[in-house]
């Protein structure tokens, strides 16, 4: 049977930008469209290989900025044909324009009473709602900050997904009550939770499936693992800042060459690994107890090897 995947892109303004004083304008440039690897060119990448993704679209930056940098890249991505569902970094906030981030609220969704996560998660459909976004089915919390209250609010406003269940970063921020290593979708609280898919990059030792994380090797090796241990899901991450350097200013060609890569080889595969949306409602087979690829020292040290190199030479500014 097929394995669905979810292309999943985290799409935001970056508060490390806020803090350096950059106005609205360069924000988004450097957090949206960075050096023309962003959100434009990875939709761009997306079409030409006839994949779908969900961009996970943060619109609590409006609470400072206004609604035209989300309503902006909203329209962006719909008009590529792209879904656009919910993500929430709740520090904006507290945030002020011009003061260099030095004020904010709590960070993580699961430093809130459920009933204050509730509000939250209203406000936040709102603006993403007043941006252009038809009404979101599917969640993801900044930092996969979630918990299970935040379950239990989203099942009472109607959501169907989450995708915040991350077991390299659990028990914190991620701190939804499932096992680290679990990875297959299941009914939680009144909503299917669809965790991120992960790699052992050694015994006992978790990494996430994201485009920084993952060398090309170890992203083709957990595909062909799905598929061959008839995964109920593949749950993949990126952001549309991840393929330039940090400060926003280059492309970073080690990520860059792996996301084509990724696109191209979920294009091969599409029989065996369709990409889906969220909004397709696919059906997934659910309480499975999917494992994930088991470690292999080569593939480790290459992809260490790998990111030295992106972290000594591509990450450089500009």
């Amino acid at each position: 049977m097929p394995t669905p995947v979810f292309l999943t892109v985290d799409t935001e303004l970056m508060w490390r930008h806020h803090i350096d004083g950059l106005d609205r304008a360069a924000i988004y440039d450097r957090s949206m469209e960075p050096a023309g690897v962003g959100v434009s060119y990875q939709l761009g990448m997306l079409a030409r290989h006839g994949l779908k993704a969900c961009f996970f679209v943060d619109p609590m930056p409006a609470l400072i900025f206004g609604l035209e940098p989300t309503r902006r890249v909203v329209e962006t991505i719909l008009d590529a044909g792209q879904e656009v569902q919910l993500h929430l970094h709740p520090h904006w906030t507290g945030a002020k324009l011009g003061d260099g981030g030095t004020s904010f609220a709590r960070f993580e969704m699961g430093d809130y009473s459920r009933s204050e996560q509730y509000d939250l998660i209203v406000g936040a459909t709102e603006l993403l709602a007043a941006a252009g976004a038809p009404n979101p089915i599917a969640f993801r919390a900044g930092s996969y900050g979630a918990n299970d209250d935040t379950l239990r609010a989203l099942a009472s406003l109607g959501f169907l997904y989450d995708s915040s269940h991350n077991g390299a970063e659990h028990p914190w921020p991620s701190a939804i009550g499932l096992p680290p290593g679990h990875i297959s979708p299941v009914e939680r609280h009144g909503l299917i939770e669809v965790p991120v898919t992960l790699i052992e990059d050694r015994p006992g030792a978790l990494r996430n499936f994201q485009i920084c994380a993952l060398s090309a090797g170890e992203q083709r090796a957990a595909l062909e693992h799905a598929t061959m241990e008839d995964h109920a899901a593949v749950t993949i991450v990126s952001h549309g800042f991840e393929l330039a350097n940090r400060s926003g200013t280059r492309a970073n060609a080690v990520h860059v060459r792996r996301f084509e890569a990724l696109c191209a080889l979920l294009a091969e595969w599409s029989d065996l690994l369709p990409t889906a949306h969220f909004a397709d409602r696919p059906a997934l087979r659910l309480g499975r107890n999917d494992a994930a690829l088991g470690p292999n020292s080569l593939r480790t040290r290459w992809r260490q090897a790998e990111q030295l190199w992106s972290n000594m030479v591509e990450e450089r500014a500009a």
